[in-house]
């Protein structure tokens, strides 16, 4: 069959860039599933796109449909001839009804049953028919939210589409997609080369076009932006600052990238770097520069689409339009700093945190008190942890958060180091926030641990205890994002507390707020215990293991990492298995007798695998006590796993359930002890092998 190359390309006007990447490998996906649904066999696709065109290079595909043949199926034999062997009505209808005759009939055996037949052959239908209908469909199945109709066309698309290009090797399929008369005309550069180009063969696509200065292979333009990017800071000795939404922006607005490295006065570089960052990336996608040390240094670089005779006047040009940007945020910093943070109280006792949990002052003077109560816990100075309290939520009111609400807490921290606040009570205000997503860094200070778990401890509380309890998919309060924060907080900081104490500390503080603390208790507390899942399981461990963990219900975060720790390494020795399905016999057993109360009689051990068994127990008792105690978990669960063989041997030559009832309970209290041994870290009988 023959094998050809295919271009396609779709001319607009430009594309949304925050969605070109999407669109891009959204119509590669739907044209894939197109071909192989038509049965079209094809090597490989290269999908492009650029502000102006989506386009794909389909490699070596099937000229067409291989011939296939289709089964329709008649009555059975039997009902098909009688017994002088002439077609009965049955036979002659189904005949009839296909249009064939006698000669064409086959059989063909349906079950136990045999049944005439018709084997119709289908001719293949070739890649110029089908193609066409493939991409239009792969168009009208792209993720866009807003579609849009140009002129007089019926048709939609995200943008008004300005010409088609559809080759076969050297030919044009004739076709109309999305009411364009497919050719073999492009067009490259809006400025640069605006004029048609005829496309000779499919293959000459991308270098016809880049002669034209258009690179239409997006991973080659962010490959060439990247390479500019970086040897423009080279020069300054500064490194780019490049978000990957911001990289793929960028390679979406140009054709032809051309870098360029522009300045702006040092004077800027007192107000908050984040502002300075924000509104550079954000209103003029530019790239900003930063030196070892995180400092911004006063230099940015902007992505031009024009090869300029006169740079110069580019970086200029950008120069004069970035300076009201940075000179508006270094308005608002000197202006909030004419108002001490803490006098912005009266401001906060204006601003509803929640209709009936009171005003953001309301919250504050919660989460000082609260802090000063958590301060023995986290080791912080309650001096230091009420002061950072108080003025946590001061910078809400400010000037420069106005306008950059993601600068909350970051310019509390200038403001306070401003003022002279110490190390500790400046850095918690903008850690009060961490962590601000899953896998995010935690506070460095212990007050920031302290006010960041004071913070999501009291809207926790507070919520619950106004049954405003999360459901569903409604979380208003990001309540499952923030207990694990106050899981990680704890466990990462080796705070020895359990969660019904910080729901109790958190309870205190807010008094009669909250009308039943009992009923907010126990589900505050359910609640968290319910995150352990979502959060080990974010962090790659076994269903199974935080279940054998879970059977215990530790009452403390910490120990409950340890545990889990603890199992998922000991799963991995080469004794786990043997020693879960041991616990699970266990259990079995233990479960449907009553254990009788008392130790074991040393005397009434007579066969040699439990006088064994008893012997290792007693042996491993006081070295695997103070590892419990220490919860040295890890330590414990391997020094067990020594027990494997004389468990085995127990189980093969000792018959627990003995008709003489003294032997029968001595060993069911034999299995106890051994059970308890293994359940003072965690129910190994749930892991699955």
């Amino acid at each position: 069959m023959s094998k050809h190359t295919v271009l396609f390309e779709l001319g607009c006007e430009e594309l949304p860039p925050k969605s070109l990447k999407k669109l891009r490998d959204a119509l590669h996906a739907e044209t894939v599933k197109g071909l192989k649904d038509a049965g079209l066999a094809f090597d490989s696709i290269e999908a492009y796109a650029a502000p102006r065109r989506l386009a794909l290079k389909i490699v070596n595909v099937d000229g067409a449909q291989p011939d296939t043949q289709k089964r329709f199926d008649g009555p059975a034999l039997q009902a098909a001839y009688d017994t002088e062997g002439k077609p009965t009505r049955a036979l002659e209808g189904f005949m009839r009804g296909q249009g064939i005759t006698a000669d064409q009939v086959t059989t063909f055996q349906a079950g136990k049953v045999e049944k005439v037949c018709f084997l119709k052959d289908i001719e293949g239908q070739s890649l110029d028919i089908l193609l066409p209908q493939i991409l239009q469909a792969a168009l009208d199945n792209l993720p866009i939210a807003k579609r849009m109709r140009s002129a007089a066309s019926r048709t939609e698309f995200v943008r008004p589409v300005k010409w088609v290009v559809l080759l076969k090797d050297n030919d044009v399929i004739e076709a109309t997609i999305q009411d364009h008369q497919a050719g073999n005309v492009t067009y490259g550069h809006r400025f640069h080369a605006p004029e048609a180009i005829t496309l000779a063969h499919a293959d000459e696509y991308l270098a016809k076009l880049k002669a034209a200065y258009v690179i239409a292979d997006f991973a080659e333009r962010q490959a060439i932006i990247d390479q500019q990017v970086k040897a423009l800071a080279d020069e300054v000795n500064a490194i780019a600052i490049v978000p990957s939404d911001l990289r793929d922006e960028v390679t979406a607005l140009v054709e032809w990238p051309v870098a360029l490295r522009a300045s702006f006065e040092e004077r800027f570089l007192a107000v908050p770097q984040e502002a300075l960052i924000t509104t550079m990336q954000d209103n003029q996608k530019y790239f900003c520069l930063i030196n070892a040390e995180n400092k911004l240094q006063p230099y940015f670089i902007t992505v031009s689409n024009i090869e300029s005779k006169d740079p110069a006047q580019i970086i200029e040009g950008n120069e004069k339009v970035v300076r009201p940007r940075l000179s508006d945020a270094e308005f608002f910093f000197l202006q909030d700093q004419k108002q001490p943070l803490a006098s912005r109280k009266e401001k906060l006792a204006n601003m509803v945190f929640q209709a009936e949990l009171g005003t953001l002052w309301n919250k504050s003077e919660r989460i000082a008190k609260l802090a000063v109560a958590l301060a023995p816990i986290t080791g912080a100075n309650p001096a230091d942890a009420e002061k950072a309290a108080l003025l946590a939520k001061c910078d809400l009111t400010s000037e420069l958060v106005g306008e950059f609400p993601e600068l909350q807490g970051i310019a509390g921290t200038y403001y306070a180091r401003l003022e002279g606040e110490n190390h500790e009570v400046a850095e918690a205000l903008g850690e009060q926030y961490l962590p601000k997503f899953a896998g995010d860094v935690l506070p460095q200070t212990k007050t920031g641990t302290t006010i960041a778990l004071a913070d999501r401890l009291d809207t926790l509380t507070g919520i619950f205890g106004i049954n405003q309890a999360p459901t569903g998919s409604k979380d208003p309060f990001a309540l499952r994002r923030s207990a694990i924060g106050i899981l990680r907080l704890v466990t990462e900081n080796n705070l020895d507390v359990s969660i019904e104490d910080l729901i109790k500390l958190a309870l205190a503080a807010y008094g009669d707020v909250v009308k039943d603390h009992d009923k907010t208790l126990a589900d505050a507390v359910n609640f968290l215990e319910g995150r352990y899942r979502a959060k080990y399981e974010d962090q790659g461990v076994a269903v199974d293991v935080i279940q054998a963990v879970q059977a215990l219900s530790p009452k403390s975060p910490l120990d409950f990492d340890k545990r889990v720790n603890a199992v998922n390494h000991f799963r991995n020795l080469p004794e786990a298995a043997a020693l879960a399905a041991a616990n699970k016999r266990v259990a079995n057993i233990l479960a449907k007798e009553a254990t009788p109360t008392g130790e074991v009689v040393e005397a009434n051990l007579v066969e040699d695998a439990e006088k064994a068994l008893f012997a290792e127990l007693a042996k491993i008792n006081p070295v695997v006590q103070p590892l419990f105690a220490a919860k040295d978990y890890t330590a414990a669960l391997s020094a067990l796993a020594a027990l494997r063989a004389p468990i085995d041997a127990f189980f093969e030559g000792v018959m627990v359930m003995a008709d003489d009832a003294e032997l029968k309970a001595n060993r069911l209290r034999l299995l106890a002890q051994l059970r308890s041994l293994f359940t003072s870290v965690a129910d190994i009988s749930v892991l699955q092998h």
